[in-house]
């Protein structure tokens, strides 16, 4: 379906957004306006503290084509996402930030390469603005590693959430009702016909954004944890590995003792060894509990989320 007929969904997960509400919501309506087809703005409140929720209702008092999911408690964007394509009722799906980094009117030419053909059309940047040299680094070495790592499943670099999905893929992702919800990931796990748009990203609008570096950091473990056992290999090479070196070591110094009549190593080389061998022995642990405690949390089979409301326009602004 490609038609004038066809309804876009765009999809839009919110948490404590008010300063950049108004001009996101101002300019994703312009681009609505401006395409041949009926669309929807599908905001996702995600247990917003500040006016976001209030605002929302003032935009949509406004504007008909807005709906709110209103979720709960806050649940994060990975969830909150979920949420929003879950509702979105269109032929085709858009998510986008709030933030106005990734520009509305991008949409438009996301639209003509689904029109082309493509199931799933995704924004790839060129240039990251107003991030800084620490954060753009560690974003593409994350890439780096999960596409030696990652299997089968290609993650695209430096491409975020922003991206068209047509019905049929849209589909395919609500098959996936997985708790650890790495969304890039889960974007190209579904596969279909795939394309990319590069474009330069923005600076944020205004605010500040909660992604610091601790949740950059188990953010990156949801995804290297979702998607491949490589860390459980790699900790049996390395346990495996130690134990050649500590028989071999060990038969060096019996050796030397034996025929040359070194005195055995004392207490510093002992502590070293023991320190180092626990080192590996805890570490080990911990990616083995990093597997398990995913395990537990997907085997209780719980809800992603619980909706508190959802509101859409009422019907004579429908008829308007």
């Amino acid at each position: 379906m490609s038609g004038s007929d066809s309804l876009i969904s765009v999809v839009v997960p919110v948490y404590n957004e008010q300063e950049v509400l108004p001009e996101f919501h101002r300019r994703t309506a312009a681009v609505l306006d401006a395409l041949s087809m009926p669309g929807e703005i599908v905001y996702v409140n995600d247990g917003s503290r500040d006016r976001t929720l209030p605002m929302l209702k003032e935009i949509q008092a406004s504007d008909p084509r807005t709906v709110i999911i209103d979720l709960s408690r806050n649940y994060g964007k990975e969830i909150a996402l979920t949420a929003g394509l879950d509702h979105a009722r269109g032929d085709i799906a858009v998510p986008i930030d709030a933030d106005l980094q990734d520009p509305p009117e991008l949409i438009a030419t996301l639209v003509e390469k689904w029109r082309e053909g493509y199931s799933v059309v995704y924004a790839r940047r060129l240039s990251r603005d107003g991030e800084s040299w620490l954060k753009k680094t560690t974003a593409r070495n994350f890439y780096r590693v999960m596409r030696r790592i990652g299997g089968k499943v290609t993650v695209p670099a430096d491409v975020g959430d922003f991206r068209l999905l047509d019905r049929k893929a849209l589909d395919a992702l609500r098959q996936i009702r997985e708790q650890h919800r790495y969304m890039k990931g889960l974007f190209a796990l579904i596969g279909f016909r795939q394309i990319a748009v590069d474009y330069h990203r923005d600076r944020r609008f205004a605010g500040s954004t909660t992604w610091n570096y601790w949740r950059l950091w188990n953010f990156s473990l949801e995804g290297i944890t979702s998607f491949t056992i490589t860390p459980l290999k790699v900790s049996t090479y390395v346990g495996g590995l130690t134990a050649v070196f500590a028989f071999f070591f060990g038969l060096y110094i019996f050796s030397k003792a034996l025929l040359i009549g070194d005195p055995v190593p004392g207490f510093p080389s002992l502590m070293v060894m023991v320190a180092f061998l626990g080192g590996v022995q805890l570490t080990v642990l911990g990616i083995i509990g990093e597997y398990l405690g995913r395990i537990f949390n997907e085997t209780k089979n719980r809800p992603l989320y619980f909706v508190q409301d959802v509101l859409s326009a009422p019907p004579e602004a429908d008829s308007a």
